[in-house]
């Protein structure tokens, strides 16, 4: 059977993300459908800010009057969510407000007012992929410790990079509550162990067979020892089931843990909301920048 193809040229437009073309890779946004979003919930009249949440705001699931309709907020969060895709700036916020949508309440809404109003002072970022020849993974991972004043839960948070470039990332809280701040890392260590093992195993489906060592990058000592430690201790018995699994991906040859200072760590955008400074530099590390203009 004889088939016809059409060569329909350079990718532009896919399922929602805008595809912008430089000599030095591509960018891809989601700008129509931030506007629409703006659009869709008026935010004309509304003034942009910097930053996707206000760093001291604390948001409660019990603290102000419930909606009177919620299915507005939830729909709202459902398009702010589908923004993550390309948008790892609002992952964070996103994540965060995502825990309100089975009561949430007029804070809630105000606070997802404030991620529309900072998608309106960018709404044509995007993630940059660059076409260096650099395939090599990295990732960075962090947590804050019993950050949620409901549950005293900590929030998780990871990138990996494949070169300069943004492959993968979250931000979620996690699901048990953490007796100290290492075993928060640890967990967060953990999650995105699990992430790579699955993109390793893509890449080599993709005949991109990783042969270096995936660096993980740290800012807690304390998770990184106990990760390299073979010895289990009493206060760490709880989270054992972690411990072997990470332990086996160093044995394997597939990781290797490194410390990274505070003041380098990109994954704080994933945790904790940030001062306006703090926020924009590890963007530009991670390569959201605006679209290319040639």
């Amino acid at each position: 059977m004889l088939m016809i193809f059409k060569d329909l040229k350079r990718l532009k437009y896919f399922l929602g993300l805008e595809i912008s073309y430089k000599d030095s890779g591509v960018l891809i946004s989601q700008r129509k459908f931030t506007l629409d979003l703006l659009n869709e919930f008026e935010c004309s009249s509304y003034s942009p800010v910097t930053s996707s949440l206000e760093s001291r705001v604390k948001l409660k699931a019990s603290e102000g009057l419930l909606l009177k309709e919620p299915t507005y907020y939830k729909k709202l969060v459902g398009k702010l969510n589908f923004l993550t895709n390309r948008r790892i700036d609002i992952a964070f916020s996103v994540q965060h407000l995502s825990q309100f949508l089975q009561n949430p309440r007029e804070p809630h809404l105000k606070a997802s007012y404030h991620v529309l109003r900072y998608l309106k002072n960018d709404p044509c970022l995007g993630i940059y992929l660059s076409n260096n020849a650099n395939c090599s993974i990295t990732a960075y991972c962090d947590s804050d410790w019993a950050v949620c004043p409901d549950t005293r839960k900590s929030v998780s948070g990871y990138v990996v990079l494949m070169g300069d470039n943004s492959i993968s990332w979250k931000s979620k809280k996690q699901t048990t509550k953490s007796l100290s701040s290492a075993h928060a890392e640890y967990r967060a260590i953990r999650k995105v162990v699990g992430e790579i093992v699955w993109l390793e195993r893509l890449l080599t489906e993709l005949n991109l067979t990783c042969t270096l060592l995936i660096f993980v990058f740290c800012d807690s000592q304390a998770a990184i020892h106990i990760a390299k430690n073979p010895v289990f201790h009493e206060r760490t018995k709880h989270i054992e089931v972690d411990c072997h699994f990470v332990r086996n991906k160093l044995q394997e040859g597939l990781i290797a843990l490194h410390h990274i200072p505070i003041g380098n760590q990109l994954t704080d955008v994933l945790t904790k909301g940030l001062p306006n400074v703090q926020h924009s530099k590890i963007l530009h590390k991670l390569f959201v920048i605006f679209p290319p203009t040639t």
